[in-house]
């Protein structure tokens, strides 16, 4: 038995099957995780969703931003780009058992005391335990028969900061964006959503997120996340995992082993 975190699929289903194949996954014994963002600009968001779907419970996943972005757009909060490439799945009859399965998934998972999962990463003063506390108030939104309230609230780059003192409005949106957005820090620990470079090409008052001191991780813990295609998986720590190495931009998919620690990956090109 094996269990395999795969980066951002974004609709690339055959990018999926390939990694799958590679590692003889068998849903009766192995277990497959995401890392968010399944759908979104790629071509197969349908057949994505229903193989996803099929594997039970051998799969799960958190929400990533496209995720959330699609929910909203069923919802009539948001329309459909044609970037999007939504068209198929919307018009599917089973479109409402797609919209209710996504929305029971959470923004931050826990596999193990020592490893947690989130699509752009963990805000630097946040620990596991807040982590999950804070995932947990979105999912009970995003869950309830009020669902739709909660997606008007979510969009909006303000506030940028975490505060104890934020109304609920904010500190959804806070949650929402720090889970699903987040890539670089301004003056500390402000949130900065105009910026999506590597790194090395990044204005100098910017720092990415995993490089900002997190005193509330304990010694073994990391995070796996996804989000950042142009980071290509260099965090250059092994406390922050990064698995999202642009498959939909014509580079390639990317897996992890989780017991092993052993990376499988496919090209674009070679899928």
């Amino acid at each position: 038995m094996a269990t395999y975190i795969v980066g951002d699929i974004q609709a690339c289903l055959g990018g999926l099957q390939a990694l799958l194949k590679k590692v003889n996954f068998d849903a009766n014994d192995d277990r497959l995780i995401a890392v968010g963002d399944l759908i979104g600009r790629g071509p197969q968001a349908l057949e994505t969703l229903q193989f996803l779907k099929s594997l039970g419970n051998s799969f799960d996943t958190v929400l990533g931003n496209h995720d959330l972005h699609f929910i909203a757009i069923y919802a009539n909060i948001r329309h459909a780009k044609a970037s999007d490439q939504f068209d198929q799945l919307l018009a599917s009859p089973e479109i409402e058992s797609y919209i209710h399965w996504l929305r029971q998934k959470p923004l931050a998972l826990l596999l193990n005391p020592e490893t947690l999962i989130c699509h752009a990463g963990l805000y630097p003063t946040w620990s596991f335990k807040k982590a999950l506390k804070y995932s947990d108030e979105i999912s009970k939104q995003l869950g309830s028969e009020n669902w739709q309230k909660f997606l008007v609230k979510m969009y909006g780059n303000q506030p940028d900061s975490w505060s104890k003192n934020l109304n609920t409005e904010e500190r959804t949106r806070f949650i929402v964006n720090a889970f699903t957005r987040m890539r670089y820090m301004k003056q500390k620990i402000a949130l900065d959503f105009s910026c999506k470079t590597a790194p090395e090409n990044a204005p100098k008052n910017l720092t990415p997120w995993f490089k900002v001191k997190n005193d509330d991780l304990k010694k073994n813990q990391r995070v796996i996340f996804g989000h950042w295609a142009a980071l290509q998986g260099n965090t250059q720590t092994n406390t922050f995992i990064g698995l999202d190495t642009g498959y939909l931009w014509g580079q390639s998919m990317t897996m992890l082993e989780l017991e092993t620690e052993k990376r499988y990956v496919v090209k674009h090109q070679d899928s």
